[in-house]
């Protein structure tokens, strides 16, 4: 009767629980011990042993610390060819010749154009004690000026005659501002004259009137058309009691 019921009652999957992922033991991928042989084993590297710092107290080489210039290769140096400047050579008291510097060719003049000639000054000639020539400001001429040399004409010459004394009599020529001249309007054409007109006062009034700014016309529709206004009405109190007609209590 039991084994009937249980074959007649159906299977529930959820009441039925399988073995959880820890359950198989598969074997691992990684390391070489108990990999995993259907997998690729990659290459597996271990780090050597520590010697002991005996074995090099004899012979030691250096470390990493050798400089190798750039541009060297190891087939040798890889680059474009460097170029040194010569020695200084020794400069010579007997002959030199000048700087680049020691010329002017801007104060050359223009090549190709017609210019006057250019004379400068000789040199100046040993002095000779023997044979002394004087100098010209050596020679005493008569001056020219006025009538002394008889042999030669002179020009005419003249004199400033002696300042006279200021007169104190009463013979006194009129000044410029001594003379009263005529109106030139009265022999001569005579123009319009104008003259400005007395100021006039604005009237004084007692009623205080707008100024323009008090005026704001930007504000008026009273020549556009305008889109119809509404507004709330009034605000009534709540404690006033309603209008009741007699209408209303019939």
């Amino acid at each position: 009767m039991t084994d009937a019921k249980t074959r007649n009652e159906m299977l529930v999957a959820a009441r039925h629980r399988g073995p959880g992922p820890a359950k198989y033991m598969l074997p691992g991928t990684v390391g070489y011990k108990a990999h995993d042989r259907t997998r690729k084993m990659s290459p597996a590297y271990s780090l050597g042993m520590r010697h002991s710092s005996l074995r090099f107290a004899s012979v030691s080489s250096p470390g990493p610390k050798y400089e190798v210039r750039q541009g060297m290769t190891r087939t040798g140096p890889s680059a474009s060819p460097a170029f040194t400047l010569h020695g200084r050579t020794n400069t010579t008291s007997s002959f030199q010749t000048p700087a680049p510097g020691a010329y002017s060719p801007e104060k050359a003049p223009p090549m190709r154009e017609r210019r006057p000639p250019a004379y400068s000054f000789g040199s100046r000639t040993n002095y000779r004690s023997t044979n002394s020539t004087p100098a010209p400001n050596a020679y005493s001429l008569p001056s020219l000026l006025g009538s002394r040399v008889a042999l030669k004409s002179s020009s005419a010459a003249y004199s400033l005659s002696s300042r006279n004394k200021i007169t104190t009599s009463n013979e006194k020529t009129p000044g410029p501002g001594a003379y009263r001249v005529t109106d030139p309007q009265v022999l001569k054409r005579r123009y319009p004259a104008y003259s400005m007109s007395g100021r006039n006062f604005m009237p004084q009034d007692t009623v205080v009137l707008p100024g323009p700014g008090q005026y704001s016309p930007e504000k008026g529709s009273s020549t556009k058309k305008s889109a119809p206004k509404f507004s709330f009405g009034i605000l009534h109190s709540e404690f006033i009691s309603p209008l009741i007609t007699n209408a209303d209590m019939s």
